[in-house]
């Protein structure tokens, strides 16, 4: 494929040599989709397409005239950004032609055309496919009496010998490219092929991103969202970046420094906090400016998410095992909803939302769904919070709404800067912060008319109209919109309002559900209803409704057609699974009492976990993983928890 307008920036032809035409076809409907790539078998073949040319010519012995003006640089329509080689099968299935010898002779010939001595440039970037590998099986018994493994393998240690050998004599990096992933790509896809040489389109489309991501990835332009996890080098950070890391850096251990030096002067002083905060800031400064470095940087591989059903069994049923073995019983009952059995179900509710974001599985219906329960009980616990603290406490002020503030954000806005994101896509702490029913919109609600909450129809009211109006806030088309315009004019942010209407309409009522079932909670307890002597026998209708409620649910979710429909339900079924859990939980003293050590660590630290989750489990702004053990996708299972390993010693 050869460049056919010198006024475009970016253009990215090819130029094929006996390569299957189904992988060209692919390549033009990475372009156009709707383009008709039907043609004349063994034949050349040229697509035009936005001023790209796409061009395979079928020289199977790479000695006719194309290869000749190719290899000389003469090539019609000028040198190709991009030129994929390919030869071997027919050298071996025609022995006439001279066979591997001859083969290797052309390989040389190539080789020489490449030598950055030479006054013409063959071509931007020339890629050599590997001689690939027959599924003997598949083979028609003519194929099959002249392609041996044995000869396909000896020719590829042909071409690993010639790369190694170009790089020595040329001193300097190789001047061209062998994908040997394509024949560890088609290992094992015996189904994907019926003659055993010409593969899928799948399998042509995988090899066509391949090609394509190696030319067009690095000279894209490289702002976020940095979703390339192969061929492409980072940008160097911009001054902010350089800035941030460097206070992150140097900063606090200067200040200890300074504390451990008598002779320091008091001035100095006034630059540094005290030293009793100094250590968790630094501490916070390298653990920040280690994310910066596993997700910036190429220090550790990505991998593209693959969801694998064992592998989360295996992931799911270990860290289940876990929290089971570390299951301890209170000495007291520690009542309903208590601290450490709330900080365990944030901990175990992490943990799955962690393997399922690590492995893709937001694809798989029966997953996505009870998963979105999770976030819903997550908020369900915000609003229960945040009402009983304001309840009991009564306390509206800029302290406390600043210390809740800078909780939930002091993380995610460093964040935001260093790794040149946007606030949004964090979407745990925008969504608790403010959104939908988050902190501030619950502490308007409470501190408004604050004077009259004890009394419960005003409070019950007050919420009825605050979840109204927020609901009608982010449903009608038009303020939402109106607010994200304003936003982004003035700190040139691109928050996209359709997006993050979905994001919070799909838990739109959750939120006042648990304040209204901590108002719930504090009445029952003030009017002494568990003293009444029909208490066990409500409790126990209760237990089993919540039991028959739990159980339709799971029917109802795992019957929808797909999660785009089960969506359209959610807002307004979520409440009831997490309703029902929190009753069966809570069912005896011993059940509410007893807690995992294991998921407890984890509910502690669960906003944290989820936001880390962004630059250390996954990578590439959530498109891919990063894998600290290289080694695909058996290593996954082990890659996690050493990425766990990693987050628990971190203090």
């Amino acid at each position: 494929m050869s460049s056919k307008g010198s006024s475009t920036k970016f253009v990215f032809p090819t130029l094929s040599f006996h390569c299957a035409a189904i992988a060209v076809d692919a390549a033009v409907k990475h372009v156009d989709k709707t383009i008709d790539t039907n043609g004349e078998k063994h034949s050349d073949r040229s697509f035009t397409l936005n001023r790209m040319q796409f061009s395979f010519y079928w020289d199977p012995f790479l000695n006719g005239t194309r290869t000749e003006e190719f290899l000389s640089g003469t090539l019609n329509g000028g040198v190709p950004t991009m030129a994929v080689v390919g030869s071997g099968i027919w050298y071996l299935r025609h022995p006439e032609s001279g066979g591997i010898s001859e083969w290797k002779e052309r390989m040389g010939t190539l080789f020489s055309a490449v030598d950055p001595a030479a006054q013409t440039a063959i071509a931007d970037e020339v890629i050599l496919l590997p001689v690939e590998k027959a599924v003997e099986s598949r083979l028609s018994p003519e194929r099959a009496a002249t392609l041996h493994a044995d000869d396909i393998a000896a020719m590829n240690e042909h071409l690993d010998t010639l790369l190694k050998s170009s790089e020595h004599s040329y001193g300097q990096g190789p001047t061209l490219a062998i994908p040997r992933v394509f024949n560890t790509l088609i290992a094992g896809l015996d189904e994907e092929t019926t003659d055993g040489l010409h593969f899928s389109e799948a399998v042509s489309k995988v090899q066509a991103s391949i090609l394509l991501n190696l030319r067009c990835n690095d000279v894209l332009p490289k702002k976020f969202p940095f979703d390339k996890t192969c061929c492409s080098q980072y940008p160097t950070p911009n001054w902010v970046q350089t800035l941030l890391l460097i206070v992150l850096l140097a900063w606090a251990p200067a200040g200890l420094w300074f504390y451990s030096k008598p002779e320091t002067k008091e001035a100095i002083f006034a630059f540094f906090p005290e030293q009793k905060y100094l250590i968790p800031a630094a501490i916070f400064g390298f653990a920040v400016s280690f994310l910066f470095v596993a997700d910036r940087t190429s220090l550790f591989l990505k991998e593209n998410k693959q969801y694998d059903a064992l592998t989360f069994a295996v992931l799911s049923l270990g860290s289940l095992a876990v929290g089971v073995l570390t299951l301890k019983p209170a000495e007291k009952d520690l009542g309903f909803l208590n601290r450490e059995q709330t900080d365990e179900w944030k901990g175990w509710m992490q943990i799955a939302i962690l393997i399922y974001h690590y492995l893709g599985a937001s694809k798989i219906s029966g997953i996505y769904n009870p998963i979105r329960v999770l976030v819903a009980a997550y908020l369900f616990q915000t609003g229960y919070g945040h009402l009983t603290f304001f309840l009991k406490k009564a306390d509206f002020g800029f302290s406390r709404v600043a210390n809740i503030i800078v909780r939930l954000n002091l993380l995610t806005v460093v964040l935001a800067y260093l790794m040149d994101t946007d606030y949004l896509s964090y979407y745990f702490s925008p969504l608790v912060t403010i959104f939908t029913a988050g902190f501030l919109v619950i502490w308007v609600t409470m501190w408004a008319g604050n004077k009259y909450n004890e009394r419960t129809p005003f409070l019950i009211a007050k919420l009825i109209i605050a979840s109204i109006l927020v609901a009608c806030y982010f449903k009608i088309d038009g303020p939402l919109d109106a607010t994200f315009s304003v936003i982004n004019k003035i700190f040139a942010t691109t928050w996209n309002a359709k997006e993050w209407r979905f994001r919070m309409t799909l838990d739109m009522w959750i939120v006042w559900a648990g304040m209204f079932t901590a108002l719930a909670f504090i009445k029952i307890k003030e009017a002494r209803l568990t003293e009444r002597p029909e208490w066990p026998q409500w409790q126990k209708w209760t237990i089993w409704g919540s039991a028959f409620a739990m159980t339709g649910y799971m029917v109802f979710e795992l019957t929808r057609a797909s999660k785009f429909v089960y969506n359209a339900y959610h807002p307004y079924v979520s409440v009831i699974p997490v309703l029902a859990f929190c009753v069966l939980r809570n069912a005896t003293p011993y059940l509410r009492s007893t807690s995992s050590k294991f998921f407890i660590f984890f509910g502690q630290c669960s906003l944290e976990t989820f936001i880390i989750q962004f630059h250390l489990f996954i990578a590439a702004d959530t498109r891919g993983i990063i894998m600290m053990v290289p080694g695909g996708p058996f290593m996954r299972p082990v890659n996690f928890f050493v990425t766990s390993i990693v987050v628990r010693l971190s203090p």
